[in-house]
Protein backbone atom coordinates (compact mmCIF):
# COMPACT_ATOMS: atom_id res chain seq x y z
CA UNK A 1 0.00 0.00 0.00
CA UNK A 2 1.20 3.60 -0.63
CA UNK A 3 1.30 6.79 1.84
CA UNK A 4 -1.63 7.81 -0.24
CA UNK A 5 -3.73 4.67 0.85
CA UNK A 6 -6.42 5.49 3.52
CA UNK A 7 -7.81 2.71 5.68
CA UNK A 8 -11.07 2.98 7.82
CA UNK A 9 -11.95 0.06 10.30
CA UNK A 10 -15.51 -0.14 11.24
CA UNK A 11 -16.22 -1.63 14.48
CA UNK A 12 -12.53 -1.03 15.49
CA UNK A 13 -13.27 -2.00 19.54
CA UNK A 14 -15.00 -5.61 19.06
CA UNK A 15 -13.04 -8.63 19.08
CA UNK A 16 -12.42 -9.12 15.00
CA UNK A 17 -12.02 -5.37 14.52
CA UNK A 18 -9.18 -4.99 17.09
CA UNK A 19 -7.50 -8.16 15.57
CA UNK A 20 -7.86 -5.59 11.98
CA UNK A 21 -6.14 -3.16 13.33
CA UNK A 22 -3.41 -5.42 14.65
CA UNK A 23 -3.08 -7.13 11.39
CA UNK A 24 -2.69 -3.57 9.69
CA UNK A 25 0.72 -3.09 11.52
CA UNK A 26 1.50 -5.61 8.71
CA UNK A 27 4.57 -5.13 6.46
CA UNK A 28 2.09 -4.30 3.18
CA UNK A 29 0.15 -1.88 5.49
CA UNK A 30 3.33 0.21 6.59
CA UNK A 31 3.06 3.83 4.81
CA UNK A 32 -1.29 3.57 4.91
CA UNK A 33 -3.48 5.66 7.07
CA UNK A 34 -5.41 4.38 8.98
CA UNK A 35 -8.54 5.26 10.90
CA UNK A 36 -11.13 3.80 13.26
CA UNK A 37 -14.57 4.22 13.67
CA UNK A 38 -17.00 2.62 16.29
CA UNK A 39 -20.59 3.76 17.74
CA UNK A 40 -21.28 6.22 20.48
CA UNK A 41 -20.21 3.94 23.04
CA UNK A 42 -16.66 3.07 21.56
CA UNK A 43 -15.87 6.44 20.50
CA UNK A 44 -13.39 8.67 22.51
CA UNK A 45 -11.82 5.82 23.39
CA UNK A 46 -7.86 4.54 21.93
CA UNK A 47 -6.88 1.27 20.50
CA UNK A 48 -3.00 0.64 20.16
CA UNK A 49 -1.56 0.80 16.81
CA UNK A 50 2.03 0.91 15.99
CA UNK A 51 3.43 1.69 19.42
CA UNK A 52 0.90 4.51 19.49
CA UNK A 53 -2.96 4.77 20.27
CA UNK A 54 -5.43 5.44 17.45
CA UNK A 55 -8.75 7.56 18.75
CA UNK A 56 -12.11 5.88 17.68
CA UNK A 57 -14.36 8.22 15.45
CA UNK A 58 -18.21 8.18 15.81
CA UNK A 59 -19.40 6.71 12.74
CA UNK A 60 -21.54 8.71 10.56
CA UNK A 61 -22.57 8.87 6.68
CA UNK A 62 -20.41 12.37 6.47
CA UNK A 63 -17.19 11.27 7.79
CA UNK A 64 -16.58 7.50 6.26
CA UNK A 65 -16.43 9.03 3.12
CA UNK A 66 -13.19 9.23 1.06
CA UNK A 67 -11.37 5.99 2.04
CA UNK A 68 -10.28 3.83 -0.50
CA UNK A 69 -10.52 0.55 1.80
CA UNK A 70 -13.04 0.02 4.37
CA UNK A 71 -13.25 -2.93 6.38
CA UNK A 72 -16.30 -3.45 8.32
CA UNK A 73 -17.16 -5.66 11.23
CA UNK A 74 -19.67 -4.15 13.19
CA UNK A 75 -23.19 -5.39 12.85
CA UNK A 76 -25.05 -6.35 10.21
CA UNK A 77 -27.58 -3.73 9.91
CA UNK A 78 -24.72 -1.06 10.15
CA UNK A 79 -23.08 -2.68 7.48
CA UNK A 80 -26.48 -2.67 5.29
CA UNK A 81 -26.70 0.85 5.86
CA UNK A 82 -23.17 1.99 5.38
CA UNK A 83 -21.91 0.17 2.40
CA UNK A 84 -24.54 1.62 -0.35
CA UNK A 85 -22.99 5.02 0.68
CA UNK A 86 -19.29 3.55 0.70
CA UNK A 87 -19.86 1.58 -2.97
CA UNK A 88 -21.35 5.27 -4.12
CA UNK A 89 -17.96 6.80 -3.58
CA UNK A 90 -15.62 3.79 -5.43
CA UNK A 91 -14.42 3.22 -2.11
CA UNK A 92 -13.58 -0.77 -1.67
CA UNK A 93 -15.18 -2.25 1.24
CA UNK A 94 -14.64 -5.77 2.89
CA UNK A 95 -17.36 -6.42 4.88
CA UNK A 96 -16.96 -9.10 7.55
CA UNK A 97 -20.75 -9.20 8.60
CA UNK A 98 -23.77 -11.42 7.41
CA UNK A 99 -25.31 -8.69 5.46
CA UNK A 100 -24.28 -9.40 1.91
CA UNK A 101 -22.83 -12.91 1.46
CA UNK A 102 -25.55 -14.64 -0.22
CA UNK A 103 -26.29 -11.42 -2.57
CA UNK A 104 -24.97 -13.18 -5.83
CA UNK A 105 -23.62 -9.71 -7.09
CA UNK A 106 -21.65 -9.63 -4.12
CA UNK A 107 -17.83 -12.39 -3.91
CA UNK A 108 -17.45 -14.43 -1.21
CA UNK A 109 -14.17 -15.27 -0.78
CA UNK A 110 -11.55 -17.12 0.98
CA UNK A 111 -8.04 -16.02 -1.15
CA UNK A 112 -6.19 -18.78 -1.45
CA UNK A 113 -9.97 -21.14 -2.78
CA UNK A 114 -11.67 -18.47 -4.95
CA UNK A 115 -10.43 -15.46 -5.03
CA UNK A 116 -10.58 -15.28 -8.62
CA UNK A 117 -14.47 -14.94 -8.14
CA UNK A 118 -13.49 -11.15 -7.83
CA UNK A 119 -14.33 -9.21 -10.91
CA UNK A 120 -12.71 -6.68 -11.95
CA UNK A 121 -13.89 -3.21 -10.22
CA UNK A 122 -15.57 -4.83 -7.93
CA UNK A 123 -16.15 -2.30 -5.01
CA UNK A 124 -17.43 -4.81 -2.29
CA UNK A 125 -16.48 -8.27 -1.03
CA UNK A 126 -18.08 -10.55 1.57
CA UNK A 127 -16.12 -12.16 4.28
CA UNK A 128 -17.58 -16.03 4.56
CA UNK A 129 -18.47 -17.16 8.11
CA UNK A 130 -15.76 -18.38 10.55
CA UNK A 131 -17.14 -21.83 10.39
CA UNK A 132 -16.99 -21.61 6.85
CA UNK A 133 -13.78 -20.41 6.45
CA UNK A 134 -11.88 -22.68 8.59
CA UNK A 135 -13.66 -26.11 6.90
CA UNK A 136 -13.20 -25.37 3.32
CA UNK A 137 -9.76 -24.53 4.37
CA UNK A 138 -9.39 -28.07 4.86
CA UNK A 139 -11.76 -29.57 2.57
CA UNK A 140 -11.41 -27.58 -0.74
CA UNK A 141 -8.08 -28.53 -1.91
CA UNK A 142 -9.13 -32.08 -1.50
CA UNK A 143 -10.77 -31.17 -4.97
CA UNK A 144 -8.57 -32.63 -6.81
CA UNK A 145 -8.61 -36.04 -6.08
CA UNK A 146 -12.34 -35.54 -7.44
CA UNK A 147 -15.76 -33.64 -6.98
CA UNK A 148 -16.53 -33.90 -3.44
CA UNK A 149 -20.27 -35.03 -3.02
CA UNK A 150 -20.64 -34.61 0.98
CA UNK A 151 -19.41 -32.92 3.66
CA UNK A 152 -20.94 -33.71 7.31
CA UNK A 153 -19.32 -31.37 9.81
CA UNK A 154 -19.34 -30.59 13.62
CA UNK A 155 -18.51 -27.85 15.11
CA UNK A 156 -17.21 -27.09 18.28
CA UNK A 157 -17.32 -23.11 18.60
CA UNK A 158 -15.56 -21.27 20.96
CA UNK A 159 -16.70 -18.19 22.52
CA UNK A 160 -14.82 -15.51 20.42
CA UNK A 161 -17.40 -16.63 17.42
CA UNK A 162 -20.00 -14.53 19.50
CA UNK A 163 -17.56 -11.46 20.22
CA UNK A 164 -15.98 -10.05 23.39
CA UNK A 165 -19.26 -10.02 25.52
CA UNK A 166 -19.48 -14.08 25.18
CA UNK A 167 -15.61 -14.42 25.92
CA UNK A 168 -16.16 -12.35 29.19
CA UNK A 169 -19.02 -14.51 30.61
CA UNK A 170 -17.41 -18.01 29.89
CA UNK A 171 -14.55 -16.40 31.99
CA UNK A 172 -17.25 -15.40 34.50
CA UNK A 173 -19.24 -17.86 34.54
CA UNK A 174 -16.03 -20.65 34.80
CA UNK A 175 -14.64 -18.57 38.01
CA UNK A 176 -18.81 -18.76 39.45
CA UNK A 177 -19.10 -22.73 38.43
CA UNK A 178 -15.61 -22.93 40.19
CA UNK A 179 -16.41 -20.77 43.59
CA UNK A 180 -19.56 -22.75 43.51
CA UNK A 181 -21.75 -19.96 43.13
CA UNK A 182 -24.98 -19.35 41.04
CA UNK A 183 -24.75 -17.73 37.42
CA UNK A 184 -27.14 -16.40 34.85
CA UNK A 185 -26.21 -15.81 31.94
CA UNK A 186 -26.31 -12.46 30.23
CA UNK A 187 -25.25 -12.72 26.67
CA UNK A 188 -25.37 -16.49 25.65
CA UNK A 189 -29.04 -18.56 26.46
CA UNK A 190 -27.24 -21.22 28.81
CA UNK A 191 -24.73 -21.20 31.47
CA UNK A 192 -21.29 -21.53 29.47
CA UNK A 193 -18.71 -22.83 32.47
CA UNK A 194 -18.00 -26.37 31.96
CA UNK A 195 -20.80 -26.89 29.52
CA UNK A 196 -21.68 -26.85 25.81
CA UNK A 197 -25.37 -26.26 23.81
CA UNK A 198 -26.36 -26.17 20.24
CA UNK A 199 -25.28 -22.46 18.51
CA UNK A 200 -27.41 -20.10 19.89
CA UNK A 201 -29.28 -19.13 16.35
CA UNK A 202 -32.82 -19.78 15.49
CA UNK A 203 -33.91 -23.17 14.64
CA UNK A 204 -35.56 -23.19 10.86
CA UNK A 205 -38.44 -25.17 9.47
CA UNK A 206 -35.89 -28.27 8.44
CA UNK A 207 -34.62 -28.58 12.23
CA UNK A 208 -31.25 -26.67 11.30
CA UNK A 209 -29.92 -23.60 12.70
CA UNK A 210 -29.22 -20.25 11.49
CA UNK A 211 -25.25 -21.06 11.81
CA UNK A 212 -25.74 -24.17 10.04
CA UNK A 213 -27.81 -22.72 7.43
CA UNK A 214 -24.65 -20.38 6.63
CA UNK A 215 -22.66 -22.83 6.60
CA UNK A 216 -24.77 -24.68 3.66
CA UNK A 217 -24.89 -22.16 1.94
CA UNK A 218 -21.86 -20.23 2.03
CA UNK A 219 -19.82 -24.20 1.36
CA UNK A 220 -22.46 -24.08 -2.17
CA UNK A 221 -21.52 -20.18 -3.54
CA UNK A 222 -17.58 -20.79 -2.19
CA UNK A 223 -16.83 -23.82 -4.23
CA UNK A 224 -19.12 -22.59 -6.94
CA UNK A 225 -21.52 -26.05 -6.69
CA UNK A 226 -24.92 -25.86 -5.55
CA UNK A 227 -25.18 -29.30 -5.65
CA UNK A 228 -23.05 -30.46 -2.94
CA UNK A 229 -24.45 -31.84 0.47
CA UNK A 230 -23.63 -30.53 3.33
CA UNK A 231 -24.76 -31.73 7.19
CA UNK A 232 -23.43 -29.87 9.91
CA UNK A 233 -24.19 -29.52 13.49
CA UNK A 234 -22.86 -26.62 15.36
CA UNK A 235 -22.62 -26.68 18.96
CA UNK A 236 -21.23 -23.93 21.19
CA UNK A 237 -18.34 -25.31 23.99
CA UNK A 238 -16.28 -23.63 26.66
CA UNK A 239 -13.31 -22.62 24.89
CA UNK A 240 -12.38 -19.11 24.88
CA UNK A 241 -11.07 -18.97 21.40
CA UNK A 242 -10.41 -20.68 18.03
CA UNK A 243 -12.87 -22.92 16.56
CA UNK A 244 -12.69 -26.84 15.97
CA UNK A 245 -14.37 -29.20 13.14
CA UNK A 246 -14.85 -32.53 12.48
CA UNK A 247 -15.15 -33.22 9.18
CA UNK A 248 -15.79 -36.49 6.77
CA UNK A 249 -15.98 -35.62 3.31
CA UNK A 250 -17.55 -37.98 0.57
CA UNK A 251 -16.39 -37.92 -2.38
CA UNK A 252 -17.73 -39.55 -6.08
CA UNK A 253 -15.32 -41.98 -6.18
CA UNK A 254 -13.32 -44.06 -4.01
CA UNK A 255 -11.31 -41.80 -1.94
CA UNK A 256 -7.77 -40.72 -1.96
CA UNK A 257 -4.79 -42.15 0.10
CA UNK A 258 -4.11 -40.91 3.35
CA UNK A 259 -0.43 -39.93 2.40
CA UNK A 260 -1.92 -38.17 -0.63
CA UNK A 261 -4.16 -36.69 1.41
CA UNK A 262 -1.43 -35.14 3.65
CA UNK A 263 0.49 -34.15 1.09
CA UNK A 264 -1.63 -32.17 -0.71
CA UNK A 265 -2.68 -30.08 3.03
CA UNK A 266 0.57 -30.06 3.62
CA UNK A 267 1.47 -27.53 0.70
CA UNK A 268 -1.97 -25.94 0.49
CA UNK A 269 -1.49 -22.33 1.83
CA UNK A 270 -2.84 -21.27 5.12
CA UNK A 271 -3.04 -24.97 6.23
CA UNK A 272 -0.86 -26.63 8.65
CA UNK A 273 -1.16 -30.43 9.04
CA UNK A 274 -0.67 -31.58 12.64
CA UNK A 275 -1.26 -35.34 12.68
CA UNK A 276 1.13 -37.34 15.04
CA UNK A 277 -0.47 -40.63 15.83
CA UNK A 278 2.41 -42.02 17.56
CA UNK A 279 2.39 -39.28 19.84
CA UNK A 280 -1.77 -38.74 19.80
CA UNK A 281 -0.76 -35.21 18.77
CA UNK A 282 -3.54 -33.70 16.64
CA UNK A 283 -5.22 -30.04 16.39
CA UNK A 284 -6.01 -28.55 19.45
CA UNK A 285 -7.69 -25.07 19.93
CA UNK A 286 -4.79 -24.34 22.05
CA UNK A 287 -2.15 -24.80 19.34
CA UNK A 288 -4.51 -22.49 17.03
CA UNK A 289 -4.66 -19.27 19.32
CA UNK A 290 -2.80 -16.55 17.61
CA UNK A 291 -2.04 -18.85 14.38
CA UNK A 292 -2.93 -17.63 10.74
CA UNK A 293 -2.87 -21.28 9.56
CA UNK A 294 -5.83 -23.71 9.66
CA UNK A 295 -4.50 -26.86 11.67
CA UNK A 296 -5.25 -29.78 9.89
CA UNK A 297 -5.00 -33.80 11.55
CA UNK A 298 -6.95 -36.81 12.31
CA UNK A 299 -6.80 -37.81 8.60
CA UNK A 300 -8.08 -41.11 8.47
CA UNK A 301 -10.29 -43.10 5.97
CA UNK A 302 -13.89 -43.93 6.98
CA UNK A 303 -14.18 -47.40 7.38
CA UNK A 304 -17.87 -47.52 7.06
CA UNK A 305 -17.69 -45.45 3.61
CA UNK A 306 -14.99 -46.25 0.87
CA UNK A 307 -15.79 -43.14 -0.48
CA UNK A 308 -14.93 -41.29 2.39
CA UNK A 309 -13.01 -39.85 4.94
CA UNK A 310 -12.67 -37.50 8.09
CA UNK A 311 -10.40 -34.76 9.26
CA UNK A 312 -10.11 -33.17 12.40
CA UNK A 313 -9.25 -29.00 12.33
CA UNK A 314 -8.45 -26.31 14.37
CA UNK A 315 -8.37 -22.32 13.24
CA UNK A 316 -8.34 -19.18 15.12
CA UNK A 317 -11.98 -17.75 14.70
CA UNK A 318 -10.76 -14.15 14.83
CA UNK A 319 -7.51 -14.40 12.65
CA UNK A 320 -8.26 -16.46 9.64
CA UNK A 321 -11.68 -17.13 10.69
CA UNK A 322 -12.39 -13.12 10.59
CA UNK A 323 -10.09 -10.68 10.33
CA UNK A 324 -6.78 -12.09 8.90
CA UNK A 325 -8.91 -13.46 5.79
CA UNK A 326 -10.31 -9.92 4.96
CA UNK A 327 -7.27 -8.31 5.94
CA UNK A 328 -5.41 -11.05 2.91
CA UNK A 329 -8.53 -10.13 0.37
CA UNK A 330 -7.58 -6.31 0.57
CA UNK A 331 -3.85 -7.20 0.66
CA UNK A 332 -4.28 -9.54 -2.75
CA UNK A 333 -6.35 -7.02 -4.36
CA UNK A 334 -3.87 -4.18 -4.05
CA UNK A 335 -0.84 -6.11 -4.36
Amino acid sequence: MSSKTSVAVIGSSGAVGQEIVRLLEREPWRDATISLFGSERSAGSSVPFRGENLTVNLLSTDNIVGYNIVFVAATSNVSRHIVPILASFSTFVVDNTSAFRMDPSVPLVIPEINFDSIAPGCRLVANPNCCTIIMLMAVAPLRVFGRIRRIIVSTYQSASGAGRPAMEELETATRAALDGRPFEPQVLPHPYGFNLFSHNTPIGPEGYNGEEEKIIAETRKILDDPEIMVNPTCVRVPVLRSHSESITVEFDGPAPAESDVREVLATFPGVCVVDDRENNRFPMPIDANGQGDVLVGRIRKDISNPNALSLFVCGDQLLKGAALNAVQIAEKQFA
